[in-house]
């Protein structure tokens, strides 16, 4: 009797806890001026369905879930956290920082920096800085194929290829090692995931525009988004990591899929290009045999497609190690941000993958 009463307690603890979102007196989650708040039948949102959700998470261990934010048709529906943590602590997102990286790109494009995705890569590494590379293949490279993991050297980060991230994060001069990596295919021609890829992309982008990766997106990412807090890990060689460790909030990661769900667009105010937006829901790179979760790969968003109730619901997302993502669906004006700290863990990327589809089902479907 005593277990069933305290059960009970937890029950009802939960089911409260889940309908806090539309509590305006919280406290700890103050309204957000420009992402007003909305009740879960304003935007076809079974309630029950996310109650029952909510409380799966909170009741299944291990406890290392920290955060559900759902916005459906540009307001806030859901904003929940878990096992101790809440809106403002800064999450490591791990390789979903790819994906930012990708952003960053398209806004250097925007503002004239770089042509386009089919400019050669070491076309932006002046001999007088930099080793000319020796291969002929490198010179091959195209920012395009960067983008889609499919440079064609011999970097692979799952395996101990030589050009692993283990053999050059500590170096001093990450771009001049690139030179030095052999040639394995011919650019373009399939997808072999690594971190060498978006490491040359945040190079190329600093090189440009005269800042260290992390201050041009504060400048022209976070700040146009009212993202005041971020920490992005500084390598010892006092470079931005561009291909992860950017740590934000799970509603500040929420705007970012915001900002990609509106082509572009916060508040008015065009931040990226829709053009750039439009190129990232396009199937650059078959990754299906590579990725369970995955239907395709474009500039560092992966593509997937799920059927729920008689619906094929196409989607892009951000992907990082520990269960760290964001979902894009357009057809349901709808954007889906999971942060997890089960980093090095398999079922971190499951669990994300199941609470995703389990959201999808408690849609009135469009």
């Amino acid at each position: 009797m005593k277990n069933r009463a305290f059960n009970l307690v937890i029950l009802i603890l939960t089911t409260a806890y889940c309908f806090g979102q539309n509590d305006f007196s919280d406290k700890l989650k103050q309204p957000i001026p420009e992402l007003p708040k909305t009740a879960f039948n304003s935007v076809g949102i079974v309630s029950d369905s996310i109650s029952n959700l909510v409380k799966l998470i909170n009741s299944t261990p291990p406890n290392d879930f920290r955060g559900m934010v759902i916005i459906k048709d540009n307001k806030l529906v859901v904003e929940e956290y878990f096992n101790t943590y809440w809106r403002e602590t800064i999450n490591d997102i791990r390789s979903a920082g790819k994906s930012i990286t990708s952003l960053l790109l398209g806004i250097a494009i925007n503002k004239g920096l770089i042509k386009n995705t089919d400019q050669s890569v070491y076309s932006f590494f002046t001999k007088a800085k930099y080793i000319s590379p020796a291969k002929e293949g490198h010179l091959d490279i195209k920012i395009k194929n960067l983008l889609t993991m499919s440079s064609g050297l011999s970097a692979d980060d799952n395996s101990d290829s030589p050009g692993n991230t283990a053999n050059w994060l500590t170096k001093k001069d990450w771009v001049n090692f690139t030179t030095s990596l052999p040639m394995v295919f011919k650019p373009g021609e399939k997808y072999v995931y690594n971190d060498v890829c978006p490491m040359l992309i945040g190079a190329i982008i600093e090189e440009v525009s005269g800042q260290k990766l992390s201050n041009f997106a504060n400048d022209n990412l976070f700040k146009p988004l009212g993202i005041r807090e971020f920490y992005w890990y500084t390598a010892p060689n006092g470079k931005t990591v561009p291909m992860g460790n950017l740590y934000l909030s799970t509603i500040d990661f929420a705007k970012i899929g915001l900002l990609v769900l509106n082509k572009g667009k916060y508040q008015e105010k065009q931040i990226i290009s829709s053009s750039w937006i439009n190129e990232l829901f396009q199937k650059k790179i078959e990754v299906s045999k590579e990725d369970p979760f995955a239907s395709g790969y474009s500039y560092f968003w992966f593509l997937g497609s799920k059927e729920i109730k008689g619906h094929k619901i196409e989607y892009i997302y951000a992907s990082g190690n520990g269960g760290n993502n964001l979902f894009i669906v357009p057809s349901q004006n709808l954007v889906v941000c999971l942060t997890s700290s089960a980093y090095g863990q398999g079922y971190g990327g499951y669990r994300s993958q199941n609470v995703f589809q389990f959201i999808l089902q408690s849609l009135a479907l469009k």
